[in-house]
């Protein structure tokens, strides 16, 4: 037993196991938010996320779980709405500065670093805590690419990959189910799939986001009325 053991629960520093308690914290955060996945698929990557809409009076049009980043890239969050939304805005910026400057695309390899540089300084300064949120950020450059940044700022690339409550279910399936160069519509189907069998309340069209990148086209979302026929 260490001494003064809660002096390592009020800041973002190591305690003698090596942990960081509130990184941890917002790993939890992230294990109760909705579930989210994204899958490389046949010269594409797609995002398909639950919207869980908890208040009966809620417009569910307003919540929103898959984004444009940039023409060709998305991305996809689970954990705390307000973190998600703001490395949302801050990802956003990102690729819009490097076509500034440099008047070309951001890769989204780039892009995934830089989430995580700006995610880890919040587990290293005083006053500040991690942000309680993990990122599928995918799109195509060079070729289809899937990244995950996790809330200790941590990135990894992925072929396909699910965050969020039932991560550990649909990363079963995934890896049962998922096979590379799957056709989009067939990735697509598969997403809904694991919805289905990791969301308590019933999927439909009003707590369904499903967007895509594919070839050179711009990033995709489908609309409620194509949703129904993944349902």
């Amino acid at each position: 037993m260490y001494p003064n053991v809660q002096a390592y629960d009020r800041g973002v520093m190591f305690n003698p196991d090596g942990r960081l308690f509130q990184v941890e914290y917002a790993k939890e955060a992230v294990r109760k938010g909705a579930t989210s996945i994204g899958m490389i698929a046949e010269n594409s990557v797609v995002f398909v996320a639950h919207k869980n809409v908890t208040e009966p009076l809620a417009v569910p049009s307003t919540i929103q779980k898959v984004f444009r980043i940039d023409a060709h890239i998305g991305a996809t969050y689970s954990g705390m709405v307000a973190d998600g939304l703001h490395i949302i805005d801050m990802a956003r910026s990102s690729t819009q500065n490097h076509r500034l400057i440099y008047d070309d695309v951001k890769s989204v390899e780039s892009l995934s670093k830089g989430i995580s540089s700006y995610m880890m300084q919040a587990t290293q300064y005083g006053g500040m805590r991690p942000y309680a949120v993990s990122m599928l950020v995918g799109g195509i450059d060079t070729e289809p690419r899937l990244f995950e940044i996790e809330p200790g700022a941590s990135f990894l690339g992925y072929q396909a990959d699910a965050i969020g409550v039932g991560k550990k279910v649909a990363t079963e399936i995934l890896v049962k189910e998922y096979k590379k160069n799957i056709r989009l519509e067939d990735a697509i189907a598969l997403g809904v799939k694991i919805l289905k069998k990791v969301s308590d309340d019933k999927l439909s069209e009003a707590n369904l986001d499903i967007g895509y990148v594919i070839d050179s086209e711009e990033f995709v979302f489908l609309p409620p009325e194509k949703l129904s026929g993944y349902l």
